[in-house]
């Protein structure tokens, strides 16, 4: 009897040792700002320390370092930092805690691998992070498209990014469109078709509301850039036969002109006296390349990351453009 008593409070001293562990580990993993350096937090528990804290519960202290990883670049990206020291580690000791955690892989290397103010601009380690996705998930083919993503989008590396969708295209149930991704991008590199079928199928294979609505942007910018070089080459034409610039799209269209005359969002495209197409309101497209007046620099982009804070998973979905 006082055998099995000695047994009952030892097991009740460990829980409540774990426990306090546990929510140390909160207090701490919460207490970190989004300024504090590396080298101040180096304190924090390992993974493994973690794991042997936690009392089996690894999936619920992901989810904390998680959610601390996702307020930490939301924080970093509102104010414009260029710098995100913290955040590798942060989703480094996440995917350790869960490594099956699925969206710390596909978003958390979003955050890395964009160029600043959208994301970290350090694409080898968000390459790095979901390459430790699908080692533990091979048969997850939306990791693959991630990797081929950071590859082709970030790292211009369109070889290795087309052998990464082939490898995922074999994946059982994976989408058919990862085929056609490694056969345009060995073939055509970074040209604007590659690139709208790879925000195509980011807009189609997430639920996340934040990451559709930037893959619209996207799409949008990928139309305007689009558009902007064939009206000024219409344009040119028509100088050149009439001697002036059309007064309107309606003037020109009058001469055959079947193009297009508005934006994405139905807004006409100006024409202005030097020849040059602006659209009507650029920060409407946060992302082109043309289109835009002379000097012109774009506001911060608007920050992605409360929705993702709030639901990773979000089902409501913006307007297919």
């Amino acid at each position: 009897m006082l055998k099995k008593r000695g047994i009952t409070v030892v097991a009740f001293a460990v829980l409540a040792v774990s426990l306090a562990a546990s929510a140390l580990i909160v207090h701490l993993v919460d207490r970190m700002s989004a300024d504090t350096r590396l080298e101040d937090v180096l304190y924090l528990p390992s993974a493994r320390v973690l794991k042997r804290v936690s009392l089996g519960y690894n999936t619920l202290v992901a989810d904390l370092y998680w959610t601390r990883a996702v307020q930490y670049f939301g924080s970093k990206h509102h104010s414009r930092s260029s710098r995100y020291d913290l955040l590798y580690s942060l989703l480094d000791i996440t995917t350790d805690l869960d490594p099956r955690l699925l969206v710390a892989y596909q978003f958390g290397s979003i955050f890395l691998a964009q160029s600043p103010p959208e994301g970290a601009g350090q694409p080898l380690l968000a390459a790095k992070l979901v390459e430790k996705g699908i080692r533990h998930d091979p048969e997850n083919w939306k990791l693959y498209y991630n990797l081929g993503w950071i590859l082709a989008s970030e790292m211009k590396d369109y070889q290795a990014a087309s052998k990464v969708f082939e490898r995922g295209s074999k994946v059982p149930g994976a989408n058919p469109a990862m085929g056609v991704l490694a056969a345009t991008t060995a073939q055509h590199g970074g040209d604007v078709a590659t690139a709208r079928l790879m925000w195509t199928q980011i807009y189609e294979t997430t639920e996340n509301t934040a990451i559709r609505a930037n893959a619209i942007k996207r799409l949008q910018a990928l139309r305007v850039d689009t558009d902007i070089p064939q009206l000024e080459q219409s344009l040119k034409q028509f100088q050149e036969a009439i001697g002036r610039l059309p007064r309107s799209w309606a003037e020109m269209q009058a001469t055959g002109w079947r193009g297009p005359t508005v934006d994405p969002l139905g807004s006409p495209y100006l024409i202005m006296p030097d020849g040059h197409v602006e659209v009507a309101d650029p920060e409407e497209f946060p992302f082109i390349t043309r289109g835009l007046p002379p000097g012109y620099k774009p506001p911060f982009t608007p920050d992605i990351s409360p929705a993702l804070a709030g639901n990773s998973q979000q089902n409501s979905q913006p307007q297919k453009p």
